[in-house]
């Protein structure tokens, strides 16, 4: 059965080759990402790419214009973006964790609710976190308000989950280890990690399209290694 599915942060890693992986699958795939660029250059005419910025209230406005006159309903939210600032904490800023909390949280909740209307029972919302905001897990130096933004999204799934309960909607979280993508860099240069982007993305697809199926309001660690 062919799926719409909004996916964010779709102009590079694994948020790129899940836009690209369902359209080819024959869904229909909403990409939001700040540079649209990217995924518009696949060609793919089940897939529709907008300039979009978490962080920019205004932008939500156009989502919901595309999905009241070409969707009408929405089956899959995948929440993949995230802003990482890699600093000292003694360096970090209130303007730095705002940065950070305005896109890998607020965001996730905003998008969330402007979408929420357009679900019907069987929807599955998934937020995309990292081993570094689950409880008990290696910290590393540098990530503070990634870290603990991806902890944040965690609890919001959850208590999400329990809130629509009765809808049908089911809410899940996907702690991601190590995946070689541009972020990853960025946070540990030069380190090598096990799983390429294309294979979590794979998997991630399987995922949200299945699920929902066996899980809701859960966090499920996908790792084989944290740096």
């Amino acid at each position: 059965m062919i799926k719409n599915v909004i996916i964010t942060g779709t102009s590079r890693g694994i948020g790129f080759e899940l836009a690209k992986g369902f359209a080819e699958a024959g869904h229909k795939v909403l990409a939001l990402s700040r540079n649209d660029q990217p995924v518009k250059e696949l060609n793919l005419s089940n897939i529709t790419s907008l300039a979009f910025d978490l962080s920019r209230v205004s932008d939500y406005e156009q989502v919901v214009s595309f999905l009241k006159t070409a969707w009408e309903h929405v089956d899959i939210v995948i929440h993949n973006a995230g802003l990482l600032i890699n600093k000292p904490f003694t360096d970090l800023t209130t303007e730095d964790f705002e940065k950070v909390y305005k896109t890998n949280v607020f965001g996730v909740a905003k998008l969330t609710k402007e979408v929420l209307p357009f679900m019907n029972s069987g929807g599955h919302v998934l937020a995309i976190s990292s081993m570094g905001g689950v409880q008990g897990s290696a910290k590393f130096p540098g990530l503070t308000a990634y870290s603990s933004s991806k902890g944040a999204v965690i609890t919001l799934m959850e208590v999400l989950a329990e809130e629509f309960k009765d809808s049908g909607i089911d809410f899940n979280v996907l702690a991601l280890g190590a995946v070689q993508t541009e972020m990853l860099e960025e946070a540990f240069p030069g380190y090598q990690a096990p799983i390429s982007a294309k294979e979590m993305a794979r998997y991630i697809i399987d995922f949200a399209l299945s699920g929902n199926a066996f899980y809701n309001g859960k966090l499920l660690q996908v790792s084989r290694s944290t740096p």
